[in-house]
């Protein structure tokens, strides 16, 4: 399959983030890996900064022993002989001078590795950095609002995180001078309860993993373990559930699965306020992640928004700031891909 022909199926993303400088097209193998899954497409960045993807597949980590097998496995189901000129992967996990082990998978992997498999040219980055920058550009059909006003201010920091296998981070540090992404490990920041349920998990917690950092809660795996404290909490035998099992039983309306994803989409409320003042992020807070657009609803209809405002003397400051879910799938190659331009 040639260039053409992939990029000739795709959808195309009107760059309104893009550097407004007319520069050459790129084109590059674009990537968004986390714990769990590892997205991949051939995406083009044209003169104008509109963005092209083409040819995306969504892969399982565990099923490669490392990122070069995934991407070789992903080029030969395209049918592409040789690796395009250039890549660019989002990766869940701190980056180091162009190298990362990944904080919830096995594989660690540098920008060395992946120029020796054939790309001219490769640049790492962290996931929620990719996020941050393509996050803007998802769409009104790509995002869910979930309160506040419908536009933050202009020319001011957006916040993005949320949970999945791991939480993240990350933030679009705007002035009316320009802009620059922070990437951050912000979600292992230590969990800070708000009310005496609260306090008791937090208890729970400790027993288990002594410090209690905001991913032990806000996560897949922070979402089962929550599960299980609350039915203890609540005098219950504790039924170990898979996160999605715990999502699909509070949409059908399962009474135990409900309080959890409630008190779930509590904390994440908590959390994203503390984040929206630390980050001074006035012009919005973006959710992304696997878990949030799969309890869109439960989220939209839960304490999330209360508690994002119930900072004291700085409730009318959140008040003012808008909360969407990031529902398009491929925000994080759209934002990957912005940084093709750069190679």
């Amino acid at each position: 399959m040639t260039e053409a022909e992939i990029l000739g199926l795709n959808d195309r993303v009107d760059g309104a983030g893009a550097a407004r400088e007319r520069r050459a097209s790129s084109f590059g193998l674009v990537g968004d890996i986390g714990g769990t899954n590892a997205r991949f497409a051939l995406a083009e960045i044209s003169a104008d900064g509109t963005i092209a993807l083409g040819g995306y597949r969504n892969l399982l980590c565990r099923d490669y022993a490392s990122v070069t097998d995934a991407i070789a496995a992903y080029l030969k189901d395209l049918g592409v002989a040789e690796a395009p000129g250039a890549c660019v992967t989002a990766v869940a996990g701190p980056v180091t001078n162009g190298a990362i082990h990944m904080t919830n998978f096995v594989w660690r992997f540098s920008e060395a590795d992946l120029r020796a498999v054939g790309f001219r040219a490769a640049r790492i980055i962290n996931d929620y950095q990719a996020l941050a920058m393509g996050a803007a550009d998802c769409g009104e059909a790509g995002l869910r609002h979930v309160g506040g006003p419908a536009a933050g201010m202009a020319e001011q920091t957006v916040a993005v995180l949320g949970a999945g296998t791991g939480f993240g981070v990350s933030a679009l540090a705007r002035d009316p001078f320009g802009q620059a992404v922070m990437a951050t490990e912000g979600g292992h920041v230590a969990f800070a309860p708000v009310d005496a349920l609260e306090i008791e998990i937090l208890k729970r917690l400790m027993e288990l993993y002594g410090r209690v950092s905001v991913e032990r809660i806000l996560s897949g795996p922070g979402l089962a373990c929550l599960h299980t404290v609350m039915a203890e909490i609540h005098g219950e035998t504790a039924t170990e559930l898979a996160p999605e099992a715990i999502a699909q039983g509070a949409a059908a309306g399962d009474e135990a699965c409900a309080r959890t994803v409630e008190q779930f989409c509590a904390v994440f409320g908590s959390v994203a306020g503390d984040l929206a003042l630390a980050l001074g992020a006035r012009g919005g807070v973006y959710l992304g992640g696997g878990i949030a657009p799969g309890v869109a609803d439960q989220l939209a209809a839960s304490r999330f928004r209360e508690r994002f405002e119930a900072k004291g003397r700085f409730q009318p400051y959140l008040a003012a700031i808008p909360t969407w879910i990031i529902t398009h799938k491929q925000a994080a190659l759209i934002g990957a891909a912005k940084a093709l331009s750069d190679l």
